[in-house]
């Protein structure tokens, strides 16, 4: 996309690519040595423990004697584009045996003020007490 070699300016070329500037000027830092050797002991282990989030692996290496921080863990695993694997809340499946109730504004044109009114009851705080009243 960017050519250094080409007569454009750069700062043109991004302004053409709709880049900001210092995107054309950056310039990645290469992974260092300490952080491979611990990607590389990450994914092992995360081949024996799949279901291992960065807290249990920060855990598992500092019993190793690798002194790691939970975040820097989270940042290699994403990184690698490894995560746990755990059950997750199935929230979108309805329950058997409950009504599903019909969508009342479907096809009505609101076109003037205080057409449509809606309310929301999902939550209600409880009451204070106030002594028998």
């Amino acid at each position: 996309m960017i050519d250094r070699e080409h007569d454009l300016p750069l700062a043109r070329q991004a302004q053409v690519l709709n880049l900001a500037r210092s995107t054309v000027y950056y310039k990645p830092r290469p992974v260092s040595a300490e952080d491979l050797k611990l990607m590389r002991r990450l994914d092992e282990l995360h081949l024996d423990f799949p279901f291992a989030g960065a807290r249990m692996l920060k855990a598992l290496l500092q019993r190793e004697g690798v002194p790691v921080g939970r975040r820097h863990v989270a940042t290699l695993m994403k990184r690698m584009g490894i995560e746990a694997i755990y059950r997750r809340p199935n929230t979108s499946k309805p329950a058997p045996g409950h009504e599903i109730y019909p969508y009342l504004l479907r096809g009505v044109k609101v076109d003037r003020p205080d057409h449509v009114w809606a309310m929301d009851i999902s939550y209600s705080a409880p009451r204070p007490n106030r002594g028998g009243i």
